[in-house]
């Protein structure tokens, strides 16, 4: 399965399998053939990480100072 190479339909794509078929990115990085690091690079290039607990993809929030 080729993924969409433009990181905002990525992020909804992967989104959506995490959260219907598969248990993690490790499994869906499996599944598809998928290289993880350029996955998780792109969609940090946009300002989304994963976080496994609950499964999704996390828009990253800026880091302040109090």
């Amino acid at each position: 399965t080729k993924l969409p190479s433009d990181p905002v339909l990525l992020l909804s794509y992967v989104n959506t399998q995490l959260r219907d078929f598969y248990t993690d990115l490790d499994d869906f990085c499996l599944s598809l053939q998928a290289d993880k690091k350029e996955l998780t690079k792109k969609l940090l290039s946009i300002g989304y990480s994963y976080n496994q607990v609950p499964i999704n993809l996390l828009k990253c929030l800026p880091a302040f100072d109090a």
